[in-house]
């Protein structure tokens, strides 16, 4: 990537691509703000300086980097799999906003699950304790035994500590579908 193209990348990703998109009232369909489509299309643009409406897909990875995000190779591949059905060895803009959109529709999921961590981590400590969920159940109102707060921390420990850490939550958030 030449210098030019670094240096936007750089104030793309100190832009608003964060999770400032809004999933619609009632439904569960992402919406990006205008302001990240700009900065999405700026990063796409910065790979088609001859205004085609493609980018080699070799340079999806560093597109994708120009706007905060750090996918895995093997994340790479699948999205290329994904819009390239041709082997054509181009993306078409579409094609990167939808890519782009379901990146930044996981990273609000994600973020709000650390939100919810952060309100059952009452002590700050990174883990959620038996005392914690039993604090937010009373807090809540929910009327839960001993036993079966217990349950709960032990579907979500992993490493068999008697804590959820915020890593085992996202876990089990995402294994439930609660989020």
């Amino acid at each position: 990537m030449s210098g030019v193209a670094a240096s936007h990348a750089a104030n793309i990703k100190r832009g608003s691509v964060g999770s400032s998109g809004k999933r619609r009232s009632g439904s569960s369909k992402f919406e990006l703000s205008e302001e990240q489509k700009n900065d999405i299309k700026e990063a796409f643009n910065l790979f088609d300086p001859s205004k085609s409406g493609s980018i080699p897909t070799k340079e999806l990875k560093v597109a994708i980097r120009a706007l905060g995000f750090e996918p895995k190779k093997e994340e790479i591949k699948k999205m290329i799999s994904e819009v390239d059905r041709d082997n054509s060895g181009k993306i078409k803009f579409d094609d990167f906003l939808h890519l782009m959109t379901i990146k930044m529709a996981e990273k609000d999921v994600k973020e709000e699950i650390q939100k919810a961590f952060k309100l059952f981590d009452c002590d700050c400590t990174g883990k959620i304790s038996l005392a914690n969920l039993k604090q937010v159940a009373e807090t809540l109102g929910e009327n839960l035994s001993h036993e079966e707060l217990q349950e709960m921390i032990e579907e979500a420990d992993c490493d068999g500590d008697n804590q959820v850490s915020e890593e085992e939550f996202l876990k089990i958030m995402k294994k439930t579908s609660l989020y």
